[in-house]
């Protein structure tokens, strides 16, 4: 198990896509952000990470990461998580709760909304380079 309570190959998969940009025919692109930090109540896992789908032009389409908590929807008299793991559904969505259950979870979730995404704008999930 790494520091943090993931078991040490997760952690090693998802910091293998640090620094990462795969890069689609159509000019869309997949951007990954991921390091270490020091685990707490808001992070628990240790990992801060910013996975995301881009317009040919820079514009966030889609995205998972955990930079801030979002705002809890419920009552205000329920006591709201504190851990900051959430998603962007759209690029106006201010982010919704998201529950990280592991690495491969995570990374199933995105791409899975990547090829949603992609599909509803017609485009083809075709990686031709690696930044």
């Amino acid at each position: 198990m790494g520091l943090d309570g993931l078991p040490e190959y997760q952690l090693e998969l998802l910091l293998g896509y640090g620094g990462r940009r795969h890069i689609l025919e159509s000019g869309h692109y997949l951007k990954f952000e991921v390091r270490r930090i020091e685990p707490s109540d808001r992070v628990p896992h240790g990992l801060a990470y910013s996975l995301t789908l881009h317009t040919p032009e820079g514009q966030r389409l889609i995205g998972f990461d955990n930079a801030h908590a979002v705002p809890h929807a419920g009552s205000r008299f329920v006591n709201a998580p504190v851990q900051a793991d959430h998603w962007h559904r759209t690029q106006d969505d201010p982010g919704r709760p998201y529950a990280f259950v592991s690495v491969e979870r995570l990374l199933v979730d995105f791409f899975d909304e990547v090829e949603r995404t992609l599909r509803d704008l017609n485009v083809q999930f075709v990686v031709i380079a690696e930044q």
